[in-house]
């Protein structure tokens, strides 16, 4: 692979990269840091590994074959569009909520006294329908790299300082995790999206399209995973990087999260501040409003994105042309998620956890689902022999596909029938 060749591929890994860094590392993996130190570091790896396939199977089908998972989908039949769309619609609204509500928590601890997080939410809503509904690809593409160096920079940085002071946790409010249900309940919420919610693959496949049509040098299939390998591998690293921040300064303190989240996010900030010293307060401020700002810019993006061409899939008579611009479904879309989620704010808005909670629970059900699609779509006829998964693949992803089920079926068993 020519070198040139592979630095103009980067972008659609990284755009991946910019929807996966924000709630899962920020809030979830810093948390897992915090309640069981340095204990769930090979579970978090581990997860990445087992739901590697999936994510990777995005941008190889749609490089391979120039279309996208939906696409994909249709070729299984109309039933997997439907199962699709009940899925993304059954979970789309908590996960922009939980996106948001962190976002403006940080908006709000940084901008104190300006306005309150509900109206930060508005804000941030607004401000980002605008930009998605007329912006383009290449905006996103070119502000993420920026905005992904920047926070994994400043991560990197705070986690050597804070291991200069050493290891030092406090017996008394020392907690391991015993594999009880209480244990895996919040393992499952921190695994909802780690690194992602797995429909976050067909935004992929949608944002690889786009790339080959936005520039000049359209990326082969090695190109095309190579992206995504260096974003992927990057949000495994930084995802460690959070639980370490955690782990060195919060675990076995006694102290813990907040629910509020503006108050979450004066903690998040002195997790950096306080190992790094308060002349790094405007470059963690900086990272951590880009980094959660643009995970909801592209989660606003990608809603509407899919769910327009989803729908025109599953009732073609929809469909008026074949242009990528915005119509009237679009709008559409994007109302019914803004109304969905303000509603979800307006209800949760003081308890942050049990909201990301709840949209990373229901994302990690949903999982093997959407992982059985994902693979029944790259291994299809249409697919060349030469750009299918090799055996290595195909066997962790049955792997990963039995763990995630049997972890879903125990779930709900204890939620229904024991708790």
């Amino acid at each position: 692979m020519n070198s040139k060749n592979l630095i103009k591929s980067l972008g659609p890994g990284l755009l991946w990269a910019g929807a996966a860094i924000g709630v899962s590392h920020l809030v979830q993996s810093t948390r897992a840091g915090a309640i069981y130190g340095f204990q769930l570091v090979g579970i978090i790896l581990l997860i990445n590994l087992f739901k590697y396939p999936f994510f990777e199977f995005g941008p190889r089908y749609a490089t391979s074959t120039g279309e996208s998972l939906l696409d994909g989908y249709k070729r299984l039949g109309k039933w997997a569009l439907i199962v699709y769309l009940f899925l993304t619609i059954a979970t789309m609204f908590t996960l922009q909520a939980a996106i948001t509500v962190v976002t403006a928590g940080i908006f709000s601890f940084v901008f104190h006294d300006v306005m309150s997080t509900f109206y930060w939410t508005v804000l941030i809503l607004g401000i980002g329908s605008a930009i998605v509904a007329f912006g383009k690809y290449s905006v996103l593409d070119k502000v993420m790299k920026v905005i992904i160096i920047l926070l994994a920079t400043s991560t990197i940085v705070a986690v050597i300082f804070a291991s200069t002071k050493g290891f030092h946790p406090n017996p008394e409010f020392a907690r391991h995790f015993n594999w009880g249900f209480t244990d895996i309940a919040l393992l499952i919420a921190i695994a909802g999206w780690m690194p992602s919610a797995i429909d976050i693959s067909v935004w992929h496949s949608f944002w690889s399209i786009a790339k080959s049509k936005a520039g000049k040098h359209i990326p082969s299939v090695k190109e095309s995973l190579f992206d995504f390998n260096v974003g992927y591998i990057g949000t495994a690293v930084l995802s460690i990087g959070f639980v370490a921040l955690g782990a060195l300064v919060m675990y076995g303190t006694g102290e813990s999260f907040s629910e509020n989240g503006t108050v979450f996010s004066g903690q998040l900030m002195r997790l950096f501040t306080s190992n790094m010293g308060s002349w790094a307060y405007p470059l963690i401020a900086i990272a951590a409003l880009t980094t959660m700002s643009s995970t909801a810019l592209t989660c606003l993006d990608a809603y509407p994105r899919v769910l327009k061409p989803a729908t025109e899939l599953v009732f073609p008579k929809l469909k008026k042309n074949n242009s990528d611009r915005w119509n009237w479904l679009s709008w559409l879309w994007l109302g019914i998620l803004l109304t969905g989620t303000l509603l979800i704010i307006a209800f949760f808005l003081k308890g942050m956890s049990f909201l990301v909670d709840l949209a990373t629970t229901l994302s990690f059900l949903t999982a093997p689902v959407l992982g059985y699609m994902n693979y029944k779509v790259i291994t299809g006829s249409n697919v060349p022999k030469e750009h299918q998964p090799k055996l290595w693949l195909k066997v962790l992803s049955w792997v990963g596909l039995i763990l995630l089920t049997g972890f879903s079926v125990y779930y709900i068993i204890w939620k229904i029938f024991i708790v």
